[in-house]
């Protein structure tokens, strides 16, 4: 009896990896001529799987034409803003600054570097070289409940004070200049100093820890070369802050914060004859918590733990809060700017009021109902937040009261008694203005205070505010 001669093994594979990191391989193996319709048939069911798994795992993708003489490119998702789970945290805390009316600091950032040494000579850095961005980042999520001063990079600003400084630097304008000859115009821009704002408080510090693969687990079952395998690993990353008193160069206080990284490998693999086919599938997927976000979310939490040793609020509730919602702060607004104390009528100092219309050098004296406008730094205009103080200087103007109400601003607006007076007349006239718009005439609205031209004194107002004038709305 004859054998047919077996004729040779026909292997056929397909493999498949994608950049989101899902993997599907499949492999079959047919040893008979006659079983090579089969054997396609499970190729092309393996296809199939192939596709749909990719399809399934790769995130939302287009391909477009930029210009009509291009190749189309690929675009995968639109761009957003870099939000982590804490976001919350930064608006909590900023409002709470506000409503306790803490006084507004300026806070700088010097270098926050990567201290781990840890450098690939094909990768690079496996830390950021960007940690003092980030803590920039941070601090920008709270809104005006701060001020930021840029140390960072000083080269521009420092550059065009030395074409000052030369007398190089214009604005395409003239400027009136004293001189002993007399008054001249220049087409220079003058410079006096003191536009420089100072800071209160700097936050330094660095990236000190990476640590690869502190823990790792996994394991695989095979039955009859069927089965699932997983594996799962972590590492983690430090941070040491520190902030530090401008004027003393004292630590006021520091923190050192570690957070792990972690990730994860499943699959489902596959290597086993069905009837004389070989099947080699393999389906998996693994993904890792990015490892530079990590680092970013450390940082803010080392953010929020100095703001709040130096202003005195314990961030502790509102990070508690952001951790508690598990989600980013979608939509999350920055705290707003505490230019504006909430109108609440303040006392009357004992001293006779001031002559009506004069500038003097005494300090305001009020009668009557008093409120407070605040303005923010360098700005004439009234701000949304002071709206429900106009409408009750408007209530009490109706009902023929007096009014006396300050102009007020941060104690850091430090002009020269011609900038101030420029600056309170666009303030009063805003005021006025806003007041008629509701009418009240603004012949009933004079400015009974503000300080001398000569006057370079500030009249401060609790913590943090300077008075800049009062005005005067009579029945």
């Amino acid at each position: 009896m004859k054998t047919q001669p077996r004729s040779p093994a026909s292997v056929t594979s397909i493999t498949s990896m994608s950049t989101m990191n899902p993997a599907v391989n499949c492999k079959t193996s047919s040893f008979s001529r006659g079983l090579i319709g089969t054997s396609r048939r499970w190729m092309t069911a393996c296809s199939l799987l192939v596709i749909l798994t990719l399809t399934g795992c790769a995130p939302m993708m287009t391909m477009e034409k930029m210009a009509p003489d291009e190749a189309p490119v690929l675009m995968g998702s639109s761009v957003r803003n870099n939000r982590t789970p804490i976001d919350g945290a930064f608006t909590c805390l900023a409002n709470e600054i506000v409503t306790q009316r803490k006084p507004r600091l300026s806070i700088a950032v010097g270098d926050v570097k990567d201290y781990t040494g840890k450098y690939s000579q094909n990768d690079g850095s496996a830390i950021t070289q960007g940690g003092a961005l980030m803590v920039y980042s941070a601090l920008g999520k709270m809104g005006g409940a701060i001020r930021l001063q840029e140390r960072f990079d000083t080269r521009i600003a420092e550059l065009e004070l030395a074409y000052i400084d030369r007398r190089q630097l214009g604005d395409g304008g003239t400027h009136a200049l004293q001189t002993p000859q007399g008054q001249e115009s220049v087409p220079w821009v003058p410079y006096f100093g003191g536009t420089i704002l100072r800071s209160n408080y700097y936050i330094v510090g660095g990236i000190t820890e990476l640590n690869y693969n502190i823990q790792s687990g996994g394991g695989q079952v095979l039955i009859g070369g069927v089965g699932p395998k997983a594996r799962t690993f972590t590492m983690s990353i430090g941070v040491d802050l520190r902030i530090i008193d401008t004027q003393t160069l004292t630590v006021v206080d520091t923190v050192s914060l570690q957070k792990q990284i972690v990730g994860f490998e499943v699959g489902f693999d596959t290597f086993r004859f069905f009837g004389s086919n070989l099947f080699d599938i393999n389906l998996g997927a693994k993904n890792m918590e990015p490892l530079q976000l990590g680092v970013r979310i450390a940082l803010e939490q080392g953010v929020l733990d100095l703001i709040g040793a130096v202003t005195q609020v314990d961030p502790q509730g509102c990070l508690d809060k952001a951790l508690a919602a598990g989600k980013p702060g979608v939509g999350s607004k920055p705290a707003t700017p505490p230019a504006t104390p909430q109108a609440s009528p303040i006392a009357p100092p004992a001293a006779p009021p001031a002559p009506m219309g004069k500038a003097t050098n005494a300090g305001p004296a009020l009668g009557g109902t008093n409120y407070q406008i605040a303005y923010e730094f360098g700005d004439p205009s009234i701000s949304q937040q002071s709206g429900s103080v106009i409408e009750r200087i408007v209530a009490d103007a109706a009902a023929h009261k007096t009014v006396e109400v300050q102009i007020i601003a941060r104690d850091t607006e430090s002009w020269s008694p011609i900038k101030r007076q420029e600056l309170t007349g666009q303030r009063v006239r805003n005021l006025r203005d806003a007041l008629a718009v509701r009418g009240v005439h603004p012949s009933r609205v004079r400015t009974t205070w503000e300080p001398a031209a000569t006057d370079t004194s500030i009249r401060r107002d609790g913590a943090g505010y300077q008075i800049f004038a009062v005005v005067s709305i009579t029945p």
